[in-house]
């Protein structure tokens, strides 16, 4: 559902897979479009973002920075209103992850999307573009920037997003599928297409 106008939402969450990993982050929607920044932490390291989409809820520009027992990392993400995706990422100390960055800009020709890891906020442009709050009947398949977390390594990923049970009034919740290699969950989401359960990885709390 696109909104009419500027509307703001924030919302935290608890890792289900670490429950020592908080996150919060602010959403604004606007029609066919949104920005956002959040933070989580976990027993090893704090992170925060930044999230820029064009129409057509395209990501803009993802920015995340990293900090841990003696290192830290900070990536930009960006794509162009071309397709095409560039990355500035930078590390300071030591600590054994891959390199953060995207090495081969050309594998995710035809993506669209980022997906930043452990976080719930970046399946909402997907769920919304592709109607899937209001809609069971639909099942695509995407290319995305998938960036990996805590190294900020961007690598391409394949992710299929499935209708399964249209927004319901009395439960003011939708149902969506997700696969992704061998992973696969039920994602609950509310009216705006914004995760309320990711089985296996986080749940919100309430307001």
């Amino acid at each position: 559902m696109a909104h009419e106008t500027h509307e703001s939402r924030t919302h935290s969450w608890l890792g289900e897979d670490d429950p020592s990993r908080a996150e919060s982050a602010t959403i604004n929607l606007e029609p066919e479009r949104l920005t956002a920044h959040g933070a989580f932490r976990t027993s090893e390291y704090a992170a925060s973002w930044s999230l820029t989409t064009t129409q057509n809820w395209f990501t803009e520009r993802l920015m995340v920075t990293v900090h841990g027992q003696g290192w830290s990392r900070h990536l930009e993400l960006l794509r162009a209103t071309s397709g095409e995706w560039s990355a500035d990422a930078r590390a300071w100390g030591t600590v054994d992850l891959p390199e953060p960055g995207l090495a081969d800009p050309s594998a995710l020709v035809g993506a669209v999307d980022c997906d930043l890891g452990l976080c719930p906020v970046t399946n909402t442009m997907p769920i919304l573009r592709l109607g899937l709050v209001h809609d069971e009947q639909v099942s695509a398949d995407l290319a995305v920037a998938f960036v990996r977390m805590p190294s900020l390594e961007v690598v391409p990923a394949l992710q299929r997003y499935t209708g399964i049970k249209a927004y319901d009034d009395v439960t003011g919740t939708a149902l969506v599928g997700f696969d992704s290699g061998n992973f696969s969950a039920e994602v609950t989401v509310d009216a705006d297409g914004i995760v309320v359960d990711y089985p296996g990885l986080t749940q919100r709390r309430r307001s």
